[in-house]
């Protein structure tokens, strides 16, 4: 028990601490398919070291919530990590049916997202915030159907249980957890603003999504915006990674090594994804995300006509 919350709260600082290198690694792996150099690995560090000490600019146009907003995004995104089974471990605040309250958690970030862009009275910010909503409850009708699916096939409501798999003894046990792993995959893209569902990186403000809605932000509000994202993308790579690798497989330390790789793999992952594939138009978007949706569905059809049923 106590070298595994040791072993929960190096994972947990870990992911604190290396949250900022994802979006690094992910263009670096864009400047190589590009054939360019690409901005350092710690970029990110270095860009909210020096938000850090500037003062954060608030329109006079603006009402309350664009001022809390970012801090208790930061509270609550820190607070859904440290719901994940991290490492292998079971987090010390895991409880019966906290995976519904770890989404929330998340679902309540984007909310003040979009009040925060809504209370600057920008057209702009108004466009991302529609979009945003749009395709993020057909990403949260996705989400709960891998937990429906996940809690069917372990007979769990908490993460611990659900996403801490033991090992696959076929391909056919295996392939139902692969149809969740990529369904959460295509919400991981979406949650976190990337392509195809958005770009990051885009300047036009008539199809920003995300970028549109924090334009308003500046300094220390900003640093902790993007501080949030990075910990957000670090959030759904873990969930995925701690779902595809089988627990009770590999040694006790071997898990947690295991776990980090598989979170920087998923950041390379979605940098090749991003390399070889142009953003969607918005109409293509509601698709994929209810291919998203279809996914659990036919993971509970295979578990039930190929692996015996669920327990």
């Amino acid at each position: 028990m106590e070298n595994s919350l040791i072993r929960y709260s190096i994972s947990l600082a870990a992911a604190l601490i290396f949250a900022p290198l994802l979006p690094g690694i992910i263009n670096k792996v864009k400047a190589f398919f590009a054939g360019r150099r690409g901005p350092r690995l710690t970029q990110l560090y270095s860009d909210l070291a020096k938000l850090l000490k500037k003062e954060a600019v608030i329109s006079s146009n603006s009402g309350g919530i664009i001022r809390i907003a970012p801090s208790i995004q930061l509270a609550f995104t820190i607070g859904a990590a440290a719901m994940l089974p991290l490492g292998f471990s079971t987090s010390p605040l895991a409880f019966a049916g906290d995976a519904l309250l770890f989404f929330y958690l998340l679902g309540t970030c984007r909310l003040l997202t979009v009040l925060a862009a809504l209370d600057t009275g920008s057209s702009f910010q108004g466009m991302g915030a529609s979009r945003e909503v749009h395709f993020s409850a057909l990403a949260e009708a996705a989400v709960f159907a891998v937990l429906a699916a996940l809690a069917l096939f372990t007979n769990s409501c908490d993460l611990g249980g659900m996403l801490c798999l033991t090992g696959m003894e076929s391909w056919y046990e295996f392939t139902p957890v692969m149809l969740l792993a990529l369904a959460m995959f295509l919400v991981l893209l979406a949650e976190n603003c990337r392509v195809p569902f958005d770009d990051p990186e885009t300047h036009l403000e008539l199809t920003m999504i995300h970028e549109a809605m924090i334009l308003d932000y500046s300094g220390i509000d900003l640093a902790a915006i993007l501080y949030t994202s990075a910990l957000k993308l670090w959030i759904f790579a873990s969930f995925i990674t701690t779902l595809l690798i089988p627990a009770g497989v590999f040694s006790f330390w071997g898990e947690a090594v295991l776990s980090l790789a598989g979170v920087l793999i998923s950041a390379v992952i979605v940098g090749i994804v991003e390399s070889s594939m142009a953003r969607y138009r918005f109409l293509k978007v509601p698709p994929l995300l209810i291919a998203a949706l279809v996914m659990p569905v036919l993971a509970v059809i295979f578990q039930l006509f190929f692996n015996g049923g669920v327990r």
